[in-house]
């Protein structure tokens, strides 16, 4: 038999499916108008106005970013950072975890202070400056790749899982000869399809959407990821709207002829730079769910 639903549980239900729809709302609204802006004709957009539609529907914004080198270089050292870059940290930091659970690693708790005093005091900018200058990785690929090696807060989800692992099937192992490596290789990373799914996917969108770390370390242009090239998009529209207000005569002439303004070719630059992570991200989110559900029913 079916419960009947009260009248004070209906308005419940009601108020948090609107209360759900608005926030996802102002969630999906900035970019969806970003789409609109980037399809309109820049002049046009320059009016004002543009909300869910464009007006002046127009593909000369996107024929131009993507005549642009720079555009598909710049995939090229994301999409290579971002793989590289997850694989390697996930990596580096479940064997440091591992580690930290053998009970009989000396000074163990030494190690984990010392980690966990570098979450809350870091050496701040300069010094890591001269860090990353003294080990040779300005302009280089590399230091996308090294300093992001470890992070100590993804080590202590790595450390927790580990230890609410079976101790049982460590034993056995033990029994049967096999040896750390092995141990680690063979059993633990098997049974944390989970916490690897979630902190693979956690690091691989801090990769992606890093920006700052290359417009400190990286000079030669080549090796820009396609976020510092937008960043540097961003900051050229300043500067133009700033120009814009001293000669707004001459900076109306050149949108006249071209029909495109930097407003334009900059929404149309942010959706080619965060498309690919926006369509990559439902199937990585698939398979995560799945991980999940199958990690709870393990005993």
């Amino acid at each position: 038999m079916l419960k009947r639903i009260s009248l004070g549980d209906k308005i419940m239900i009601i108020t948090i499916y609107v209360f759900l729809s608005l926030l996802a709302f102002s969630a999906l609204y900035p970019f969806w108008n970003a789409i609109a802006v980037s399809f309109n004709q820049g002049v046009d957009t320059a009016k004002g106005g543009i909300t869910f539609w464009p007006r002046e529907f127009t593909l000369e914004n996107y024929k131009i970013i993507l005549k642009d080198e720079r555009l598909g270089n710049g995939f090229l050292i994301s999409i290579s950072r971002t793989i590289i870059g997850t694989a390697t940290s996930i990596l580096m930091t479940a064997i440091l975890a591992f580690g930290m659970t053998r009970s009989y690693l000396i000074g163990r708790n030494f190690y984990m202070v010392f980690f966990v005093f570098t979450m809350y005091f870091a050496g701040g900018l300069i010094p890591t400056y001269l860090l990353i200058r003294s080990l040779g990785l300005m302009n280089s690929f590399w230091v996308f790749i090294i300093p992001s090696l470890v992070s100590v807060w993804n080590m202590i989800i790595f450390r927790t899982f580990f230890r609410g692992l079976p101790a049982g099937l460590e034993e056995s192992a033990s029994i049967d000869g096999c040896s750390n490596w092995g141990m680690f290789f063979r059993i633990i990373l098997p049974l944390s399809g989970p916490v690897i799914a979630t902190l693979s996917l956690f690091t691989a969108v801090g990769h992606w959407n890093d920006w700052f770390l290359p417009s400190i370390y990286i000079t030669t242009e080549s090796l820009l990821p396609i976020q510092t090239i937008l960043r540097q998009t961003l900051n050229a529209n300043i500067v133009t709207n700033s120009n814009a207000i001293l000669d707004s005569a001459s900076v109306m002439l050149m949108n006249r002829s071209k029909q495109i303004t930097s407003k334009s070719l900059t929404m149309a630059m942010m959706i080619v730079a965060t498309l690919p992570i926006v369509l990559v991200y439902p199937f990585v989110q698939k398979y995560f769910v799945k991980g999940v559900l199958v990690g709870s029913l393990k005993e």
